[in-house]
């Protein structure tokens, strides 16, 4: 199986509470189009009630279940609809990924006097040496749940420290007394990265710990888990998440699949955080840079290095390849969007070879409402179904040139009518020779993207395959061409017959 994951959500999703119900409705599409594990956005209440996007977490154990906040729902829904679209997907055969967000906590509900010491913000390592004592937002009784799954109340010995003396009505960043920022997190920006926003947790004091493991144990049995994407790891302890998803994983007795965001575009700072250990794989950030360089230099990207010191390249097993993600999108804070002429081409470069477990953006998939509604990219349903149905066998490379580089997929007998041949330009249109396989000698093979003529594939298995200036092409054995454009008519009245029943009984 060639296995797809979908971040299932971008960040403009418009706050109705209704997008648990959208991914249940979607989910037999996921299961046709590929996919196998859903990435679903943070699930528990943010300072901002159903207007957070999830990343602002105030309340871990209120799933959409208790009016706090100015809302029982959150900005995706309710517990119930939440654990109604994980069944949707487990009854289609798709994973059910939770988005862990540990590093800081936002909307406390009541202020506290701390004795602290500031802090540069540009040299976190450089520290005032007279206290003060500040008003912070640190105390979480979360007098709306009362109680409900959890007695623990957060105050300020949870925290290392945070942004805003409310006393002062002030911004600047505080170290609490007697706290130290964590020292195995990204030492590349601002000395130390630890704090990033909001109340920064103290994840390594014991009460906290032993607090977040009884969390995390509850959540996954409670809605039936199958792993996680970690947020921000770069500004959290490193050994924190090595203890805190082995207690996982034992507790569950499985794996649990997991994947972490580290927001570095070094290889080699990836590679050391992934160390002897290797429990986690990690977000393919140095491919997402050169996918987002090739589609913003004019022709000048030297494709052949598309993979170059990439995770993909170094440890092909632990890397998550993505074009775009919710941070990525035009307005977000690391907006590195990849251009919409490129964009199919991107997708074919983490869809349609090997290596690489590839994640697809909801927004790239569905369309993204910012405010000039960024359309979906239209290719994508069909190279999905590529690579669920045909991308199998030995790989090919030809990545030999600056400007057109291409690769084939042999196909194997497990798979009916499988193998691929892909062509694609950053520039100028051109031509690879191609070997296919042997078994393909004497075929005629079709292009199903990029507008191509048919290729003839002589009698040792090779064929020269075109592209268009600045596009993708992508070819398929010609009955196998034949048998997807039926099936894909098939799928499509299914699916509208199927719609329609609903709005009937609606």
């Amino acid at each position: 199986m060639n296995g797809t994951m979908l971040q299932g959500f971008s960040w403009y999703l418009p706050a109705d509470g209704s997008h648990w119900c959208r991914l249940a409705e979607q989910a037999p599409t996921f299961a046709y189009e590929g996919i196998t594990a859903v990435w679903m956005p943070p699930a528990y209440k943010g300072e901002h009630g159903a207007e957070d996007v999830g990343y602002g977490v105030y309340d871990l154990y209120d799933l959409g279940e208790f009016d706090q906040k100015g809302s029982v729902g959150t900005k995706y829904g309710t517990r119930a609809e939440y654990e109604a679209a994980i069944e949707a997907l487990h009854a289609n055969g798709i994973q059910a990924l939770a988005d862990i967000v540990l590093n800081q906590k936002l909307g406390a509900d009541a202020c506290e006097d701390v004795v602290a010491r500031e802090v540069q913000m540009n040299d976190r390592n450089a520290v005032a040496e007279n206290t003060q004592t500040i008003s912070a937002w640190t105390r979480f009784t979360f007098p709306g749940r009362a109680g409900a799954y959890s007695d623990f109340t957060w105050d300020w010995t949870c925290f290392h420290g945070v942004d805003w003396d409310d006393k002062a009505k002030r911004k600047a960043l505080f170290l609490f007394d007697g706290k130290h920022w964590d020292a195995t997190v990204d030492h590349t920006e601002n000395a130390n990265y630890d704090y990033l926003m909001g109340a920064d947790v103290d994840v390594n004091d014991p009460r906290v710990y032993e607090e977040l493991v009884r969390w995390g144990t509850w959540y996954v049995d409670a809605c039936k888990l199958d792993g996680f994407r970690l947020d921000a790891l770069k500004h959290i302890d490193r050994g924190f998440y090595l203890r805190w998803l082995a207690a996982m994983r034992e507790h569950a007795g499985r794996e649990l699949f997991c994947v972490g965001e580290y927001w570095k575009d070094s290889i080699d700072e990836l590679d050391t955080y992934l160390g002897q250990e290797r429990a986690l794989s990690l977000f393919d950030v140095p491919l997402h840079y050169h996918l987002y360089q090739a589609s913003c230099s004019n022709g000048n990207f030297d494709l052949s290095k598309i993979f170059t010191d990439t995770l993909v390249e170094r440890d092909p097993a632990h890397s998550v390849t993505f074009a775009e993600n919710h941070d990525t999108q035009p307005g977000q804070a690391l907006q590195s969007f990849v251009q919409t002429w490129f964009k199919p081409a991107a997708y074919a470069l983490i869809l349609l070879r090997e290596a690489g477990y590839p994640c697809v953006f909801y927004g790239d998939l569905y369309g993204m409402p910012n405010d000039d509604n960024i359309p979906a990219v239209r290719e994508l349903p069909l190279l999905m179904e590529i690579r669920r149905r045909f991308a199998f066998g030995t790989q090919h490379d030809y990545l030999d040139a600056p400007d057109v580089i291409g690769w084939t997929r042999e196909g194997d007998a497990e798979h009916a009518g499988s193998g691929v041949a892909v062509v694609l330009t950053d520039r100028d249109g051109g031509e690879k020779r191609m070997f296919v396989g042997s078994a393909h000698a004497g075929e005629t093979w079709t292009c199903v993207v990029g507008e191509q003529d048919d290729v003839a594939i002589d009698a040792e298995g090779w064929g020269t395959f075109h592209t268009l200036g600045g596009r993708l092409s992508v070819y398929l054995p010609e009955k196998t061409a034949d048998a997807l454009e039926h099936d894909r008519e098939l799928h499509r009245i299914v699916r509208e017959t199927a719609e329609d029943t609903e709005e009937l009984r609606a």
